[in-house]
């Protein structure tokens, strides 16, 4: 009888391969780290928006290229502010309280 309460209290995803006790909290650091990534690919896309202009190498060509074909800054800042909204609900998403 243990074993099926046991069993009960175990909820499977994915046919079994992720499993996972009812009622455990996420991790505080697993919470943060969404905050985190979030924030630096965010930031990857406003500091190359661009290109790798100040690259000693491929920097003069990326110049080159962004002169001949001009820049997309309106489209990149608008890709920008969809990820700040969508980093903003996942923040939400993750720090709301659970219900099973």
């Amino acid at each position: 009888m243990s074993e099926n309460k046991e069993q009960n209290e175990i909820k499977e995803y994915a046919d079994g391969w992720i499993t996972e006790r009812k009622g455990t909290e996420v991790p505080a650091f697993l919470k943060f780290a969404y905050i985190i990534i979030a924030g630096g690919c965010l930031t990857y896309l406003v500091i190359y928006m661009n290109g790798e202009t100040g690259h000693a190498e491929r920097g003069p060509l990326v110049q080159l290229l962004n002169a001949v074909t001009g820049s997309a800054n309106g489209v990149m800042y608008t890709i920008v502010g969809i990820g700040v909204i969508y980093a903003l609900v996942l923040v939400a998403f993750v720090f709301r309280k659970f219900h099973d």
